[in-house]
């Protein structure tokens, strides 16, 4: 047979898909994963209990073993506890109940550039507030620019990351409250990095205070386990069932729930690490200010951004064997680049190679 495919919906003409390259590199620093694997005890637990699962059978479609355990982490029951094929499929499901057509979400720029691409996946309008190149969410924000958005628009929902991505800019609760205080919808924060963050960041300590407030989570990050693909969220009493309304059935598989119920149980060793992480971070930030022509910007994530005086960084660095990822379309300020911070040696190696390339 032969002929024309039929047409691809109009808003997907021409786009490319997203996702950071995957390139076989000495250096890999352009995705956020941690570089340190899942403890070796972890595996252990988990293939001893893999064998007892009847894979055979359709997995619990609703994680209720997995949602009671994240929910107990929290104070939490499971029933303000919803799971998800990582906090992508979360915060698409979101959209999917108070989104599309006829509705609207309100984004930021700089920020997570998937919020945008699930939005229009979802057939959301999205109303976004400029931040510059810092990506910090004031009160001033709020006042003007957001103010203005829900007066005109009235979002369903409001997608925020803290900390900030791609810029590690974080906020504080008094920025959220009037945030939450100023939309009319749903206020997502998506704290995929907030276990990099100093302690008491995280917005669960709001759930009870601001009624329309979610807390989005991952493993992919602090946890090490990008490759499990899990993700959670926290939020009031009535959310999840509206939720399993457009789940996929048994969106989440057994593995990953019984892979997620094994890495709570061992939370303290998987988490070892930040104290590494964190310091990896403030060094390379302090190596990056020293050097001529580059502005890092502070970052509570585990990642750096900064700006150089070469707008071919990226390629230059990768002919040095260094992935890092390059951001100066998204943010509009050429030269711009974020590294991810991996092992000691790793960064001694981004940071040589960047120092080859301003040089060279």
């Amino acid at each position: 047979m032969s002929g024309t495919l039929p047409p691809v919906r109009d808003e997907l003409r021409g786009v490319v898909p997203y996702g950071a390259p995957q390139l076989d590199v000495p250096v890999r620093l352009n995705t956020n994963e941690t570089p340190v694997p899942p403890p070796p005890g972890f595996l252990a637990t988990f293939a001893e209990r893999l064998m007892e699962l009847e894979l055979n059978r359709y997995p619990d479609r609703d994680a209720v073993a997995l949602r009671t355990a994240l929910g107990a982490r929290e104070g939490l029951g499971a029933e303000r506890v919803w799971a998800a094929n990582g906090s992508n499929e979360v915060i698409f499901q979101l959209l999917l109940a108070y989104g599309g057509v006829g509705r609207s979400a309100l984004l930021f720029h700089p920020s997570y550039s998937m919020y945008a691409e699930l939005c229009r996946n979802s057939s959301t309008p999205a109303h976004t507030v400029d931040l510059g190149l810092e990506g910090r969410l004031t009160l001033e924000h709020v006042e003007g620019p957001v103010h203005d958005v829900v007066a005109a628009h009235a979002p369903s929902l409001t997608l925020f990351a803290n900390p900030n991505n791609p810029t590690g800019a974080l906020v504080g609760h008094d920025v959220i409250r009037a945030l939450h205080d100023t939309v009319t919808g749903w206020v997502v924060i998506d704290e995929a990095y907030v276990e990099f963050a100093p302690d008491g960041t995280s917005a669960r300590a709001l759930l009870e205070e601001l009624p329309r407030l979610i807390v989005s989570r991952t493993f992919s990050k602090a946890f090490r386990l990008a490759g499990l693909r899990l993700g959670y969220l926290l939020g009031p009493l009535g959310l999840v069932p509206e939720l399993q309304k457009v789940r996929l059935p048994y969106h989440l598989d057994s593995l990953t729930q019984l892979a997620g119920l094994v890495a709570i149980e061992q939370e303290s060793v998987f988490l070892e690490h930040r104290a590494l992480t964190r310091s990896e971070c403030t060094r390379v930030h302090d190596r990056l200010a020293e050097m001529a022509g580059v502005e890092p910007l502070p970052s509570a994530g585990n990642f750096v951004l900064f700006t150089s005086p070469l707008e071919d960084g990226f390629d230059r660095l990768l002919s040095q064997g260094v992935l890092v990822r390059d951001f100066s379309s998204a943010v509009g300020h050429p030269g711009t680049l974020r590294v991810s911070i991996g092992t000691p040696e790793e960064n001694d190696a981004f940071l040589a190679a960047l120092t080859r390339v301003l040089e060279g």
